[in-house]
């Protein structure tokens, strides 16, 4: 039996909801200026998957870098869905 398709998928899964919360508390307590933090980390995956030997790996570390590069995106909307109320903003 092989076992990477399922391993990958479950492994996606949990990489993309685990972005989900870091981004929350990441514009929470930083706001938008921490993007280049995800922008880095996506840079350090991509490379670790263009020299990763392994398949399953390297897919898995390609799925993490664009779940960063992702982020940052969804880091600026984040903001507008605080502007908006949907989401609480922290009094500094």
């Amino acid at each position: 039996m092989n076992y990477e398709g399922l391993i990958l998928g479950i492994s996606t899964f949990l990489i993309i909801g685990l972005f989900h919360p870091l981004v929350i508390k990441a514009e929470y307590y930083f706001g938008v200026r921490c993007w280049w933090v995800f922008l880095l980390v996506g840079i350090a995956g991509v490379a670790g998957s263009l020299f990763v030997e392994g398949t399953l790996l390297s897919t898995l570390l390609g799925v993490f870098a664009f779940s960063s590069f992702w982020s940052i995106h969804e880091l600026f909307q984040q903001r507008e869905r605080v502007r908006k109320g949907w989401f609480p903003k922290r009094e500094k």
